[in-house]
């Protein structure tokens, strides 16, 4: 059908929203390449000599023969700290801002994402969302002139604000402009784009191209040309035609943005499903985030994307990142960078391979494959580790599970998570629901960034057998409770999830809007 097809303007218009997950994924791993040639600078700037292991008396250039020839900056004293602060730990306390400070903004911007879509358009939103990115970058591109460690933690804290914004953002509009048969291929995009930016970001933070002494500043600036690209690309997009005709009630507008998007003047499917939510949106009240749980329509399928995102951020990948550097240095691999660029491919590859696949096998078919595979990795991941100092060989084991792992993750619990939620709410319910799904997903990578390392101390190499447990568990809830989204209509998903409430529960008197756009005629 023509309305189902792959036209130029869709897939024009989905690259152009994908460019803010190609940031997203951009800023989350270039931070890490550079790590030394960063905390190199933050000893210049503060005028703390590798060697020096004493207390800091002052942070003002008071001792010429402590610093670099060359000209360092001041900060302004921290009070009594100063006198007590070892260097190392001043540096540690620093960087620690600088990477953790990303994630801070990113929790915060992500209740704002619907919202913002709301009042502005999609368009209009992640044309505002753009201004965080270009701020976040300049400073951090002009922070080798300055205060580097004030400036990247400033940086880094404000492009979180701009990739809080956009991790609700971009599924949502891109569910709300793909046609129903395209809407789980088009939706992986977003996992694909990001981790293209940050297998980017590795490749170009190698010490040969800009993660050197001389260039780490561009490096983390790089960010603006994506930015400035989608800012320009943005104005030959249309908006979304759900937004329009819906919350708009724009219909000449809706009907002219789904002919562009669908290269047909026959729109009258996409129409009659729209104006079937029209007309149950006409009588409900606007959804907060306490009307998501309260609201017996939208309760469960707000738990299904919460726990999607939870079983993503609790299933282990991290500490599979978090330890593969180590392994591929037991290894024997001379340098273990190339390798995690390596995991970084595969990362990408198979990100690609689950697009193809996610109309074809199913959503929930791919999440139970991509779960039930890492249950397995974690397990022979935590063997690998336990059995190293016996048998050596046993390093190959652990590097085959890390491969393994990222494959079966990339397979469905990467890219699902993000935009299954826009499948499971209607037009009402969808912008609280996104901005919530996608503040779950930054609390749990911050939660999991948090306590890892301590959790890893505490078990040692058996903290892979507990993520095989905790995946267990995400396992069986998706066999249970999560419905199978391909090729079905909001209002046909709706209806499954009351059918299953039914079940568990006399329905209660109609006095309120199914907000997840069904009605009972069927």
């Amino acid at each position: 059908m023509a309305e189902d097809k792959l036209t130029g303007t869709l897939l024009f218009t989905v690259f152009t929203a994908v460019l803010s997950s190609f940031q997203f994924g951009y800023d989350i791993g270039v931070i890490n390449a550079p790590e030394e040639t960063i905390k190199s600078h933050y000893r210049h700037v503060l005028g703390v000599p590798l060697d020096d292991r004493k207390a800091i008396n002052s942070y003002t250039i008071n001792d010429t023969e402590a610093l670099p020839t060359t000209p360092v900056y001041s900060t302004s004293p921290l009070g009594s700290e100063q006198d007590t602060m070892t260097p190392d730990g001043l540096i540690t306390m620093f960087w620690s801002l600088s990477v953790s400070s990303f994630a801070v903004g990113g929790m915060i911007a992500s209740f704002f994402g619907g919202w913002l879509g709301d009042k502005l358009g999609r368009i209009k939103s992640l044309l505002v969302a753009n201004i965080f990115s270009l701020v976040g970058a300049l400073l951090m591109g002009c922070s080798k002139l300055g205060p580097s460690h004030i400036l990247i933690i400033a940086g880094r804290g404000i492009s979180g604000l701009y990739c809080g914004l956009i991790s609700g953002l971009v599924p949502m509009y891109i569910g709300e402009i793909a046609p129903t048969t395209l809407r789980g291929a088009l939706g992986a995009l977003h996992q694909l784009a990001l981790v293209t930016g940050i297998l980017i970001s590795q490749i170009v933070g190698l010490d040969s191209i800009l993660g050197n002494n001389h260039h780490w500043h561009i490096l983390l600036g790089l960010s603006a040309v994506p930015a400035l690209l989608q800012i320009l690309l943005l104005f030959f997009c249309p908006e979304s035609p759900r937004y329009l005709y819906i919350t708009l009630e724009e219909e000449v507008k809706a009907k002219k943005s789904l002919k562009r998007l669908r290269g047909s003047d026959d729109v009258t499917k996409d129409i009659n499903e729209m104006r079937k939510e029209k007309e149950e949106a006409s009588s409900e009240q606007k959804v907060s985030i306490i009307q998501l749980f309260t609201n017996s329509s939208c309760r469960q399928p707000i738990i299904v994307a919460l726990m999607l995102h939870m079983a993503q951020q609790f299933s282990g990948i991290n500490g599979i990142f978090y330890y593969s550097t180590s392994i591929f240095q037991k290894a024997g691999i001379r340098k273990p960078v190339y390798a995690t660029i390596g995991v970084g491919a595969i990362n990408t590859v198979f990100t690609a391979l689950s697009v193809f696949l996610v109309e074809k096998a199913g959503r929930r078919s791919l999440f139970l494959i991509g779960m039930g595979g890492m249950f397995f990795c974690n397990i022979f991941m935590s063997l690998g580790l336990v059995l190293l100092d016996k048998f050596t060989w046993m390093s190959y084991v652990s590097m085959v599970a890390i491969f393994l792992n990222v494959s079966f993750f990339e397979i469905g619990p990467g890219p699902i998570p993000w935009f299954i939620g826009a499948e499971l709410f209607s037009q009402g319910p969808r912008p609280a629901a996104l901005a919530l799904a996608a503040f779950s997903n930054w609390a749990c990578n911050f939660l999991v960034a948090l306590c890892f390392p301590y959790l890893a101390e505490f078990c040692g190499p058996y903290v892979f057998f507990l993520f095989s447990g905790v995946v267990l568990g995400f396992t069986l809830f998706t066999f249970f409770k999560v419905p199978e989204t391909k090729g079905k209509s909001f209002e046909e998903i709706a209806a499954e999830f009351r059918k299953k409430s039914r079940l568990a529960e006399r329905p209660k008197p109609a006095v309120e809007m199914e907000f997840l756009g069904a009605t009972e005629t069927a």
